[in-house]
């Protein structure tokens, strides 16, 4: 297992389908997860750190596991099959629960939990990025400062 950093979310044109974009911590492959709008904006809120006035779904999600007294260990990206990417969520009662990996991503940025990704994941889908290519990903972490639910066609709540 890999440990992941969330680079951020973009929108990949001309299909227009966001996607998720996790970097090796210790590594120099990039991993990209074609995700919904709506998984993209929790994404892109949770980054920025903005609170929308009612909680979404993954914030509902941190506030039952706090109810609970459970938290949130891990998020593995644990699979890959037919372009399809599975996750499993890691609670801290030992608890093991099937996930998509964007809203797993969602919730990991919620909860601090670290996100981790098989090997055989990234080796399948991980891309290595040229040191030529810096400066197209400097330019996608300014986009990414920059970026906005709006820009998903929705609207912060």
């Amino acid at each position: 297992m890999k440990h992941m950093e969330v680079v951020g979310v973009r929108v990949e044109m001309p299909s227009n389908q966001p996607i998720v974009l996790l970097k090796e911590s210790e590594g120099d492959r990039y991993l990209p997860i074609w995700i919904g709008g709506v998984e993209a904006t929790a994404i892109a809120l949770a980054q920025q750190g903005v609170a929308p006035a009612r909680p979404l779904t993954h914030d509902l999600f941190r506030d039952v596991l706090d109810a609970l007294d459970t938290g949130l260990t891990t998020v593995n990206i644990t699979g890959l099959s037919d372009g399809i990417f599975y996750a499993e969520l890691v609670f801290s009662n030992g608890v093991e629960v099937s996930a998509r990996p964007s809203d797993s991503i969602a919730l990991a940025l919620r909860t601090g939990a670290p996100i981790y990704a098989h090997e055989d994941v990234i080796a399948e889908a991980g891309m290595p990025i040229p040191d030529e290519q810096e400066d197209q990903v400097e330019a996608f972490r300014e986009f990414l400062d920059n970026i906005s639910p709006e820009d998903f066609g929705r609207k912060a709540e």
